[in-house]
């Protein structure tokens, strides 16, 4: 279906310049060849296809469960800029010269690609950890735009950007409508939707493609999927299989991730046995503290129990927590410690985006005689 979308839009564009705009004439600029499609291996959510200067991004899975695709046209022209108003959810002139991103996940690829500097606008600047784009927001060139949800339109008109790149957790988004009308175009960038480590990180090639910078994104990626599989190589090596408990309570309920989800795989991926692995979805189950307390009270080694940066603080919180295996051997791994300048958490940032950092952190944790060299860099032992 998105297929025969695509090629539908592409017909409906070489009917426009040939029958209507006079594509030699008007605009020799946009020149309709032959499609080529851009390799995406994991990612689910999005297709890049380029024909001549005509680049169509759709966004297959904006979020969950959604019943619509997006579907934007990059060009290198205002006159097409021009001549395609109305035929896409967005025209956009590429490469973009300033932009504005909603999600911290969208740093590290502006910087991988060496665009950093187009970014004049982000809601909740504190958020932030990098310190390169610290830096030019001390430098007063990041612009604080309010929150996600209520991001402030006047100083989004002031700014001017060329797009504002967004994440939708239901399509409902009043926001981001009152943006559109007010002629800035929104594009969804669904990298959180992703099952797959590797697919967060993949949405590289979506900004790649904004910077006319392929090449680039794709050898970037490329590096990072190596590593990855590599390093799940190196895992599977290993002579034992821990057992691995994850998540904690939240008002008397125990939340961890789902079989299903990107957490689950990365235990997976390095050969630990994650208790809940049989469980079905891609985000988290509710369950009470008795039934984790049964399966999971001689588990191994607990990863990601919530937001405690300490034992004392799990102890203090809930004295059942101290009746599992892991707690009594000192065998809690978290990410919470590490933090930017602001007091962002670093993974939140920069893992989506370096999935094979993670698994290599988690192969750590599991079996550290297969990764002497390597240092935990996103979590540790609280």
């Amino acid at each position: 279906m998105f297929c025969t979308k695509i090629f539908w839009r592409l017909s409906l564009v070489l009917l426009l310049f040939t029958t209507i705009t006079g594509c030699k004439e008007q605009n020799p600029s946009l020149k309709i060849e032959s499609s080529v499609q851009t390799p995406i291996a994991y990612a689910k959510g999005f297709t890049v296809e380029t024909t001549g200067n005509l680049t169509l991004i759709t966004i297959t899975n904006p979020w969950p469960e959604a019943d619509q695709t997006f579907t934007y046209a990059l060009v290198k022209d205002d006159a097409s800029v021009t001549s395609l108003k109305g035929q896409f959810d967005a025209v956009i002139k590429v490469p973009l010269k300033q932009v504005v991103v909603t999600s911290t996940t969208h740093i590290p690829s502006l910087e991988m690609l060496g665009v950093e500097e187009t970014l004049i606008g982000f809601p909740s600047l504190d958020y932030i950890s990098s310190v390169k784009t610290r830096q030019l927001i001390q430098e007063g060139k990041i612009k604080e735009i309010g929150k996600n949800e209520s991001i402030n339109t006047e100083v989004l008109i002031d700014l001017n950007p060329q797009a504002v790149i967004g994440y939708g957790i239901d399509g409902n988004n009043p926001t981001f409508n009152t943006i559109e009308k007010l002629g800035t175009p929104v594009l969804y960038n669904a990298d959180w939707t992703e099952k797959h480590p590797l697919g967060k990180a993949e949405w590289i090639k979506f900004f790649g493609a904004l910077y006319g910078k392929e090449k680039e994104a794709d050898s970037i990626f490329s590096e990072i999927e190596r590593n990855y599989l590599s390093a799940q190589e190196i895992a599977k090596t290993a002579t034992t299989t821990p057992t691995v408990l994850s998540g904690a309570m939240y008002k008397d309920v125990w939340y961890m991730p789902q079989g299903d989800s990107w957490a689950a795989q990365f235990i997976a991926d390095a050969n630990g046995a994650y208790l809940w692995a049989d469980s079905e979805g891609t985000g988290s189950i509710a369950l009470n503290l008795e039934s984790v307390l049964v399966k999971g009270q001689n588990a191994q080694i607990w990863i990601s129990p919530g937001q405690f940066k300490s034992t004392e603080q799990m102890a203090e919180m809930h004295n059942m927590y101290t009746q599992f295996d892991a707690f009594k051997n000192d065998n809690i791994y978290n990410f919470t410690n590490k933090t930017g300048a602001t007091g962002g958490v670093i993974y939140y940032e920069l893992a989506p985006n370096r999935p094979d950092i993670v698994l290599k952190d988690i192969i750590k944790i599991l079996h550290p005689e297969l990764l002497p060299e390597h240092k935990l860099y996103f979590f540790s032992k609280i």
